[in-house]
């Protein structure tokens, strides 16, 4: 009989086991872990907007040489030279004085001698952004010396187009009077002064309701300087010496500096191909 409690005792472990297993494999048998997902592509940096190559951080000039032109060719000989030969002259030596004190200079034309359309030169300086467009001439009249203008008023072009903008004559303004005190200075004793005068004074302009057309299209501020009256003989003597040249260009480039100042102070260029 003493052996009933241990028959009793292996027979209770025996139906235990099972249940045992069963929740030993229920504790181990946790759910399949949830798939970790993919690690998302990196995304890609912002891309730098960098300055394109050979952008300047200079004071750009625009020198426009008048003539030749779709209005006239500028070839008309007057005491010795002719109007197209000076304005080229000048520009040169302005463009080496400008670029001097710091400034870069475009140009509206490569060579003496080719034609570019007065709005084709304006908007060489539109593209160009520039402070300033100078536009070289000579005059011929009963006068004598230089005179500086500005559109003060839009003007019509035949194709239809009105300008300059109202900001545009303002600054354009400011400039002509800047650039006539600089010449007014540096030519002193040796030509007339004329001053300051308006677009509308100029045969074209009052055709055109009060502008040049190299000012109707301008974005940036414009003016034209009638440097001398190449009719004149005294005048024509002056503007073809070296030290006329000389004197003008300097004296242009005064004035320029006076409107605005370059950016920075650069060495000029060493090579110059126009």
């Amino acid at each position: 009989m003493k052996l009933l409690p241990a028959l009793a005792l292996l027979l209770s472990l025996q139906l235990c086991a099972p249940a045992a297993q069963v929740r030993k494999q229920a504790k181990t048998k946790t759910a399949a872990p949830s798939k970790t997902a993919a690690p998302s592509k990196a995304e890609a940096p912002a891309k730098t907007v960098e300055a394109a190559p050979g952008a300047s951080a200079r004071t750009v000039v625009c020198i426009d040489p008048g003539h030749p032109s779709e209005v006239a060719s500028g070839r008309n000989v007057q005491n010795g030279t002719n109007e197209a030969a000076v304005d080229w002259a000048v520009a040169a030596k302005l463009r080496e004085a400008l670029e001097a004190r710091g400034y870069e200079v475009v140009l509206t034309k490569s060579a003496e001698e080719e034609l570019v359309k007065n709005k084709e030169r304006a908007l060489v300086a539109n593209r160009a952004r520039a402070a300033l467009m100078i536009r070289l001439h000579c005059d011929a009249s009963t006068e004598r010396g230089f005179a500086v203008y500005y559109p003060d008023r839009p003007g019509r072009a035949k194709d239809g187009t009105t300008g300059p903008a109202r900001d545009v004559i303002e600054e354009s303004r400011r400039a002509a009077e800047a650039v006539h005190a600089g010449l007014a200075e540096g030519l002193a004793g040796a030509l007339e002064d004329n001053g300051v005068r308006t677009d509308w004074q100029t045969k074209v302009g009052r055709e055109q309701g009060g502008a040049l057309t190299g000012s109707i299209f301008s974005e940036v501020p414009v003016v034209t300087v009638e440097m001398v009256v190449l009719s004149n003989a005294d005048d024509a003597e002056f503007i073809k010496s070296d030290e006329g040249l000389r004197r003008m260009a300097e004296s242009l480039a005064e004035g320029v500096t006076r409107f605005v100042a370059p950016t920075r102070q650069v060495s000029p260029r060493t090579s110059k191909s126009n």
